[in-house]
């Protein structure tokens, strides 16, 4: 059943971002003096803080309000960037000042105190949030390396080694919980050949890129790198004596049923097109923004085994001149996100153990994201996917993607965090109730091992390709980094109960 949803625009995942268009205010404003000089070319952006990242702990009753008045200021970056995009020619930062600045911070200030008064009807009204209201305009980089000093060793969980459901065999080696993901990263050649200095594209005066068939908006040249330049950089932990050696595995096929919307029911419960780009989902049949625990609990699945869980995650595009359905529609062509939807090659869904200890039952509801769809802006710091190619799968990116030679395919991974706090099925960031394991493999004090989800995702590419982008929220322009999962446990008990056995038992089972 198609399920492509006509929505509204609001963002989710936590209320900042940076939204990125072609300036060229020269024309017609010789008044404008240096603030026109400023914004006469490149790339320009509108940077305003994450204020869901700083948020304090919200109380339960209070997560709801909290959650949509955030998907409110990510609306308040994306209508910015509209109108920064709208007003080219019209001014220098003086009229970015007035004219839009002003405005969003007026917009912002309103919607930030109205999350300060829900968080006090259950707790401390929390201090310091209106400072996050001003957002500001400055040339953005093109490459997604910028933040390339950040420490951001994010642990990284194994990678499947045994067959995909099309037959293609894995690489013998695995990747390990606990990986530093920047290794891989900027490994290749600069694709830098008649590239001019705002990023490798002459920028349309739309705020496109005129390179051949890459679209407004991204992603760049430079997003994009030979897997076969890059150095092999996967390593793994040794499993100790009271390891888990198991597996269980859930086949949902590939979304043959085209179940596409773009909300998010983790991040924006009740908010329509909470994520501003298109979801793929395998798993459960009814997932969308108003999905409740009830109705998931409800609904039937594509996974042959009962599981209900939903699994979800952005859908990949080739850019290739071909318009899909949604061109039109939000989450769609309404945010920059074009091209052909590609289906999966082959979907894997595994739940692994623990190197270092038994693994516990995941509660029933459990929500999980892993990675940051908005990474390009808020730095690498949660970001957790790696792209890479069939056959040379002891390679892994997370800020690239991987140009594939003849007779191989793209790989996309998510690693789930595989350790639980033991109490809670979701926090206020939905990060805080989970975590990766240590680098030795073990939960940190508070936290138990729970089955560690491992997608695998792998998609038929033209060989030698750099026309695929994957959906992203308009400001984040494509880049890889941004790439991320999303998962919630709808097992029944005796389900999850069942994989645990295996996992625990050391039996590999599906």
């Amino acid at each position: 059943m198609s399920r492509t949803v006509a929505l509204v625009a609001a963002l989710a995942l936590g209320g900042g971002g940076i939204a990125v268009i072609t300036a060229n205010a020269n024309a017609g404003n010789s008044d404008r003096g240096s603030d026109q000089q400023q914004q006469a070319s490149g790339v320009w952006t509108v940077d305003c803080p994450d204020v869901g990242d700083k948020l304090p702990e919200v109380p339960q009753q209070s997560r709801a309000e909290v959650d949509q008045e955030l998907a409110l200021l990510d609306s308040g970056v994306a209508d910015a960037y509209k109108r920064l995009a709208a007003a080219r020619g019209q001014g220098g930062q003086s009229f970015v000042d007035d004219s839009i600045l002003k405005p969003l911070k007026i917009s912002r200030t309103a919607t930030i105190n109205r999350i300060a008064s829900a968080i006090e009807r259950g707790a401390d009204r929390p201090t310091g949030l209106e400072a996050m209201a001003p957002c500001t305009v400055k040339q953005a980089s093109t490459t997604s390396d910028r933040d390339e000093d950040q420490d951001d060793d994010e642990d990284q969980d194994d990678q499947d080694q045994g067959q995909d459901q099309d037959g293609d065999q894995d690489q013998g080696q695995d990747q390990d919980d606990d990986q530093d993901q920047d290794q891989g990263q900027d490994q290749g050649q600069d694709q830098d050949d008649d590239q001019d200095q705002d990023g490798g594209q002459d920028q349309g005066q739309d705020g496109g890129q005129d390179d051949g068939n890459q679209q407004q908006g991204g992603p760049s040249p430079d997003d994009f790198v030979d897997i076969k330049t890059v150095q092999p950089n996967v390593q793994r932990v040794d499993n100790q004596q009271n390891s888990s050696t198991g597996s269980f595995s859930s086949k949902c096929g590939r979304n043959e049923n085209e179940h596409f919307n773009p909300d998010n029911v983790i991040v924006a419960p009740g908010v329509s097109n909470g994520a501003h780009h298109m979801h793929d989902y395998v798993g459960n049949e009814s997932t969308d923004g108003f999905s409740t625990n009830d109705s998931l609990a409800a609904a039937d699945t594509t996974c042959g085994n009962g599981d209900q869980s939903t699994y979800y995650w952005p859908v990949l595009r080739v850019q290739d001149g071909g318009q899909e359905r949604d061109a039109d529609q939000p989450g769609g062509g309404q945010d920059a996100n074009v091209g052909k939807i590609l289906r999966p090659a082959a979907v894997s869904i595994r739940f692994k153990g623990s190197p270092v200890s038994e693994v516990t039952a995941m509660p029933r509801f459990l929500r999980i994201i892993t990675g940051d769809a908005k990474s390009f802006t808020n730095g690498t710091g949660n970001a957790n996917a790696s792209w890479s190619c069939t056959g040379f799968e002891n390679r892994q990116l997370k800020d690239k993607y991987p140009i594939c030679p003849d007779g191989s395919k793209v790989v996309r991974t998510f690693n789930f965090q595989s350790c639980w706090d033991g109490q809670n099925i979701d926090s206020a960031n939905h990060r805080t109730h989970v975590a990766f394991a240590q680098a030795d493999g073990s939960c940190a004090n508070g936290f138990k091992a729970i089955p560690k989800l491992v997608q695998r995702i792998v998609y038929d590419v033209e060989p030698g390709s750099t026309n695929i982008a994957v959906d992203s929220f308009p400001e984040q322009l494509h880049k890889p980094v941004t790439d991320h999962g999303d998962f919630i446990n709808v097992m029944s008990d005796d389900l999850m109960n069942k994989a645990v056995d295996c996992i625990n038992s050391g039996r590999r089972c599906n």
